[in-house]
């Protein structure tokens, strides 16, 4: 049966927003990592088949194919193509996905996912709503639909909303999140402190380490927020940060491996994508989980590692509740909520640090899954070598 292997992975630390990374123009954080990838892993570049990576809000200077913007960007072989995927927050983790099946299908040996993101020069959503403007189109995706309408009605399709009903439907209090958002900052704090990114990120000019995590911050500051939506409970505190940065893994074959003298560090042991409720939205890791361990056969008492992406802290801990997994094998350096969620770029470089952070503690197998827009989550399951 083919493989599909995991030759490196590298990331930019994640800037906050109007931090150190949010002048730099997104192909060139794309390219920032698609150099250093090349580098550390000694690949031919010109030995690449395509450059598949995930960016949202693809206006502007995230717009014309991204991918393809920042290879040639890095100075790199024009006769290698690329491709922009749209999965919303699991954009690059689908990126992996389509580069691991073209290596598993057999119809290409050499595949780099990545994923680039600069949310403070391009808000989040601007795609859909500012940049229709112009068009007389400002009521976002759904408006006008009479498919939809019939299905959901007028029902809000937002993030913010979809935490809410997430929270209330699992029970989980306001106090509940803020002390795992409290939890993901301190855990983050240790593994900068214990350098345990340093291996995976490459420093951009100033920016050595990720922004985000705050160690000032205490469950009373936390406490004094007002809610995104009055009466409700979830606040700035208790969500991912708006951030930019980049992220790039090589996909090889076992023929890749054998010709070009590659090291495999891993292998993609498991892919699936899995849809649910678009109006609570970012639950779909809950059955996407259920059905990647019935198709592997695996339990999570066998997953050493999990990454699940911090959205909201209602995501993860309606997961937890439901899985039963262990909380100290879950996002164990922290997670968007203190390191920041570049949504093109968040699903390789969560899949970045599950690489190192397995590497690091010896662990055999990691699971990553995130929410998605439209009620949908990406499993990927990894098995270090």
């Amino acid at each position: 049966m083919p493989e599909a292997y995991i030759v490196d992975a590298v990331r930019t630390p994640v800037g906050r927003r109007g931090g150190g990374l949010s002048a730099v123009h997104p192909a060139d954080l794309g390219a920032h990592v698609l150099k250093a990838l090349v580098r550390r892993s000694g690949v031919d570049p010109a030995a690449v088949e395509d450059v598949v990576f995930g960016c949202l809000d693809t206006v502007g200077p995230q717009a014309g194919d991204i991918a393809r913007t920042a290879w040639l960007a890095a100075g790199l072989p024009e006769e290698v193509p690329g491709v922009t995927v749209d999965r919303q927050c699991g954009s690059s983790q689908q990126a992996v996905h389509f580069a691991a099946q073209g290596v598993l299908s057999g119809t290409q040996d050499l595949v780099v996912a990545g994923g680039t993101q600069n949310m403070s020069m391009i808000p989040i959503a601007f795609a859909s709503r500012q940049a229709a403007e112009p068009l007389g189109l400002t009521e976002g995706p759904y408006a006008g639909s009479a498919g939809w309408r019939s299905r959901y009605g007028d029902a809000p399709v937002n993030q913010f909303h979809g935490a809410q009903l997430i929270a209330e439907k699992w029970g989980i209090s306001r106090r509940d999140m803020e002390e795992f958002a409290l939890r993901s900052h301190r855990r983050a704090v240790r593994a900068i402190d214990e350098g345990r990114f340093a291996r995976e990120t490459v420093a951009y000019g100033d920016v050595t380490v990720d922004e985000g995590p705050r160690r000032d911050t205490t469950l009373e500051k936390m406490a004094g927020l007002k809610p995104v939506v009055e009466g409700g409970t979830i606040t700035a505190a208790v969500s991912s940060q708006v951030s930019d940065g980049a992220a790039a893994m090589l996909i090889a074959s076992e023929r890749a491996v054998a010709e070009h003298g590659l090291t495999p560090r891993a292998r993609i042991h498991h892919l699936s994508v899995r849809g649910e409720d678009p109006i609570r939205m970012l639950s779909a890791p809950i059955p996407a989980t259920a059905y990647a361990l019935k198709k592997t056969g695996l339990t999570l008492d066998a997953i050493d590692l999990v990454e699940i992406n911090e959205a909201f802290a209602p995501v993860v801990l309606a997961w937890l509740k439901e899985t039963g997994a262990d909380p100290d094998r879950v996002n164990v350096n922290g997670g968007a909520i203190a390191l920041g969620h570049p949504l093109g770029a968040t699903g390789v470089k969560l899949m970045t640090t599950l690489l190192h952070e397995l590497e690091r503690t010896g662990g055999r197998y990691g699971l990553q899954t995130m929410c998605e827009g439209g009620g949908q989550a990406n499993v990927t399951i990894v098995e270090r070598l």
